[in-house]
This record gives structure tokens, C-alpha cells and sequence, in this order.
């Protein structure tokens, strides 16, 4: 089977609206982001605040129980790159 999802450094990114699930739900652990906050630049929305939590992917595990680390960053590339070491330090086989 084809995986149609857009990648980022080798992980699947889903987004819907102003969520994204970052990394595969094969692994232990992947990423929730939320845009909190953003500003109009010449007429675009631009994320200027983003909740990420690092999250098991353990079935059993119910409601807050599945954060594991939350924090918070301003723009959506610093996000993106803390997500990132999140899941590579985490993930380790």
C-alpha cells in the first residue's frame, strides 16, 4: 500500500485545520501540534504560537495519560525541528 502522506525528514505530517500529527503510529511515541496563535502577513495567516506534545501511540492509554512532554514554541519551522529530536531521542529501537 502507497503512502500518500506529505513527509517531513523521512515521518508522515498530517494536518487538519490547525492540528498536526507528526510521525507514524507504528513507533512508541509521535508529535500533536496545535497553532495557538497567528498574525496576517500581506494577507496570509502566519502561525506565531504552537503547542507540541510528544505522545504515546499505545492504544491502552487514555486521555491525558498519552503526554508524555508538552511545550510551546513561536514559529512553525522551530516547532517542526523540536518535534523532530522529540521523536528521534524517543523513538530509538
Amino acid at each position: 500500500m502507497e503512502n500518500n502522506y506529505l513527509n517531513y525528514k523521512g515521518r508522515p505530517l498530517v494536518r487538519c485545520g490547525n492540528e498536526m500529527y507528526y510521525g507514524s503510529m507504528n513507533d512508541k511515541y509521535i508529535v500533536f501540534i496545535r497553532e495557538l496563535a497567528s498574525r496576517k502577513v500581506n494577507d496570509v495567516d502566519v502561525g506565531t504560537k504552537f503547542e507540541i506534545q510528544l505522545l504515546y501511540t499505545d492504544p491502552d492509554i487514555k486521555g491525558r495519560g498519552k503526554i508524555v512532554k508538552s511545550t510551546e514554541r513561536g514559529s512553525f519551522s522551530d516547532a517542526m525541528e523540536f518535534a523532530e529530536a522529540w521523536l528521534r531521542a524517543n523513538n530509538k529501537k
